[in-house]
């Protein structure tokens, strides 16, 4: 359930919709479930029997498994991978922490749909609210990270998780009733080929691993903690098809709204919130407390979303400190804090008074999303290809992947072969894609 809570988050309820509105519908969405089936789950898979085969974090897995080679360097780029994505990842969960305030102060009842929007746009665009929502965020991350692995990270996925399902899911059902709705609807499963360039291919490639954390060393610390006779399969392949339902639910109930607001579903990383407190004010009708119920309601689903995917990117930055360094976990939950923290208000400020800082012509907000989505973590998922495929032996994989032989041994020779072979040659033909569009 961990290790679902850190591939469900802001990628699949935030990042998924706008990205499917930008890249044109069902074709990219298709595209998006084949990857995550043939690309994904294998990176997946790898980067889990990394973790638990070595019971180690990122930097000390490599020494375990490699003694004396360079795969070390590896394990350093990914303890500093997740740490750039959260810092802006963290951002978009001060976001939510904003939206639920307000829907707290009941901020959006009687508010005119049209007016909505916004009101995004001017807070984002603000010095000081964005910073102290970020900084709010972190600090509820790094509390749970305080608190361990079995009473903070795993108590909080395994209540959060099943809950925060079913929140998607009515609020699903509703988007889909509003009127004006049917085009998104059909935006979402009726694929318009000719919207699908390389760039939309490398983009769906790119949002699957961002989605399932891979490349960036969560999914190798948490499989650390495993136990050796779970069933290590299972529990990718449950991850794998817990982000794609999730991902599928949260286009299903954000889309279908775009449309009946009349808002372009390529408007980009604000659409969500841009989008729901118009959903929000329809809902309640002649009820405006209904409709600030059900804001608060979401907008605490966002929340939980996001933490549990930043509780597993800032555990790998603290699990290096804590075995590599011999750094209390307190203390190394300051440090890593720390610098998430200032890097974070970076791309706060991007949005207002460091809007005119670009680099390679994105914001600093856009360019730590490119940089990790199309390029940190698709180097990651290709060298834990790499290592897992040629480093290992077939046997030691075999031994990982199967828990002794004890579970879906008939399936290791396919899975060995996408591993082996599959996974890499598609994800160098991406990151080259990635360099050259």
């Amino acid at each position: 359930m961990a290790m679902a809570g850190s591939a469900v988050g802001l990628g699949n309820i935030w990042r998924f919709p706008f990205v499917v509105g930008q890249y044109g519908g069902a074709a990219f969405i298709l595209v998006y479930i084949i990857s995550t089936v043939l690309l994904s789950l294998p990176v997946f898979m790898s980067e889990a029997i990394i973790g638990r085969r070595s019971r180690s974090n990122t930097f000390g897995a490599m020494e375990a498994l490699a003694p004396g080679s360079k795969w070390k360097w590896l394990g350093l780029i990914t303890v500093i991978s997740p740490i750039i994505l959260l810092s802006y990842y963290s951002v978009v969960g001060g976001w939510s922490v904003e939206y639920l305030f307000k829907s707290l102060a009941f901020d959006f009842t009687g508010v005119p749909s049209e007016e909505v929007s916004g009101v995004f746009s001017k807070f984002i665009s603000s010095t000081w609210a964005p910073v102290v929502m970020h900084t709010i965020f972190l600090l509820m991350v790094a509390v749970i990270i305080l608190a361990g692995v079995k009473k903070g990270i795993e108590r909080f996925s395994k209540i959060t998780m099943p809950i925060l399902f079913f929140l998607i899911v009515a609020i699903m059902i509703y988007s889909i009733s509003l009127p004006g709705s049917r085009e998104g609807v059909n935006y979402l499963i009726k694929p318009d080929w000719s919207k699908l360039s390389i760039e939309a291919v490398a983009a769906a490639i790119g949002q699957s691993f961002y989605s399932l954390s891979l490349g960036v060393g969560s999914i190798l610390t948490y499989a650390s903690y495993v136990r050796k006779d779970e069933n290590l399969i299972a529990s990718s392949a449950g991850t794998a098809v817990s982000d794609l339902l999730f991902a599928l639910l949260a286009g299903f109930a954000i889309m279908p709204a775009v449309f009946a607001a009349g808002i372009q579903p390529g408007a980009g990383p604000g659409l969500v919130f841009e989008t729901l407190p118009f959903i929000f004010n329809k809902m309640g009708g002649s009820v405006p407390f209904l409709s600030a119920i059900i804001a608060i309601i979401f907008f605490l689903s966002i929340l939980v979303a996001a933490l549990t995917s930043a509780i597993s990117m800032m555990e790998v930055g603290v699990a290096y400190l804590c075995e590599e360094k011999k750094m209390s976990r307190k203390a190394s939950t300051a440090v890593v804090f720390a610098v998430i923290w200032a890097l974070g208000v970076l791309c706060s400020l991007s949005f207002g008074v460091l809007s005119g800082v670009k680099i390679l012509d994105c914001s600093i907000f856009e360019f730590f999303d490119k940089l990790c989505s199309n390029f940190l973590m698709v180097l990651g998922g290709l060298m834990f290809t790499i290592f897992v495929g040629w480093r290992l032996t077939k046997e030691d994989v075999r031994d990982e992947l199967t828990s002794g032989g004890r579970y879906f041994n008939r399936f290791f020779p396919v899975l060995w072969f996408l591993i082996r072979y599959i996974a890499p040659i598609a994800v160098i033909v991406i990151f080259v894609t990635n360099l050259i569009i």
